[in-house]
């Protein structure tokens, strides 16, 4: 096994779970799957492999189709501390920082940082992309893995629904690109479809190394995406031959041709969401949740994976 720069920790990660053994490399973004390992179950990592944190619910941006709740919360610095340790400790691959906006976190460079530099978690975050100023930039140098940039829409289509400059958008790629490698979420509905093929166009020119689709879901008043949108995009995936890779949020891939290394890794063992006000839910759009409370994550975990059990049965 290659040894990291530091000298000290294996550039690999290697998580143990129902789906065998996962080797992720944070650096290069590698991950190798022992799939023929049968791991027995009382070895599988307690925590699960992917976790975001929306960190805020503020943002200065007001999407129309925004899941994220509208309410004023904020995560306290020392708590959010406190989960990486935990989900560090119990086999977490990589946190995502979300919120609302998570650049507006009054210390998200520093917490970025103690991230990287305590943990061997792979450290992302999602973000419009309007407030990555060169002096965040050098902050953030060396404590990022991967960005992801919120683009709905191209041009006039992006203008009208973010209520932002497409150009000044486009003018931060190169920054971002000198960061970390970065991806594009795509939130896909009526309004956004047909810019798709122009979208995924442009993550290659700017040398975007995945793109993420988000079929809309219903929230805050609205119905998400349509039946009828759901129909064109799995159509459009079918013959897609581009060069950027392609993948959808679990909520949306139903009937869509997709692939998925962990199948066997299912709920709240792939994933879970913190939300701004400390609840942590199965998804970012469930409405309900557990409070995280001093007992920490994962005995919140626990409860809520019994809640979960609990509903599945009536």
């Amino acid at each position: 096994m290659m040894i990291s720069k530091e000298g000290a920790r294996p550039q690999f990660r290697i998580r143990l779970g129902p789906s065998g053994v996962h080797l992720f490399n944070r650096a290069s973004g590698l991950n190798v799957l022992l799939d023929e390992i049968n791991i027995p179950e009382q070895r599988w990592a307690s925590a699960p492999r992917q976790v975001s944190i929306a960190l805020t619910n503020t943002c200065d941006l007001a999407c129309s189709y925004c899941f994220a709740p509208k309410s004023r919360a904020t995560l306290p610095y020392d708590n959010v501390i406190s989960w990486l340790n935990e989900l560090e400790t119990n086999g977490t691959i990589g946190v995502g920082f979300g919120g609302g906006e998570p650049t507006l976190y009054r210390r998200f460079a520093e917490l970025c940082s103690y991230a990287s530099n305590n943990t061997r978690l792979a450290v992302t975050f999602t973000t419009h992309g309007h407030h990555l100023s060169e002096s965040l930039l050098d902050e953030l140098k060396g404590n990022v893995h991967f960005i992801r940039v919120s683009m709905d829409g191209v041009q006039a289509t992006y203008e009208r629904l973010r209520g932002r400059s497409f150009q000044s958008l486009r003018r931060r790629f190169s920054a971002i690109r000198e960061l970390a490698p970065f991806g594009i979420n795509y939130v896909v509905n009526a309004e956004t479809f047909h810019d798709l093929p122009a979208a995924v166009a442009l993550a290659a020119d700017e040398g975007a190394t995945e793109m993420l689709l988000l079929p809309e879901q219903a929230a805050n008043g609205r119905g998400g995406i349509s039946a009828e949108t759901v129909k064109e995009l799995r159509a459009w995936l079918t013959t897609y031959r581009g060069t950027v890779r392609l993948t959808i949020s679990e909520r949306g891939a139903e009937d869509m041709p997709t692939c998925n290394p962990f199948e066997a890794e299912k709920d709240l063992h792939a994933y879970a969401h913190v939300a701004a006000d400390g609840v942590l839910k199965a998804t970012s759009y469930d409405t309900t949740g557990v409070v995280i409370t001093s007992d920490g994550f994962l005995s919140a975990l626990y409860r809520l994976n019994k809640t979960n059990q609990y509903e599945d049965m009536e």
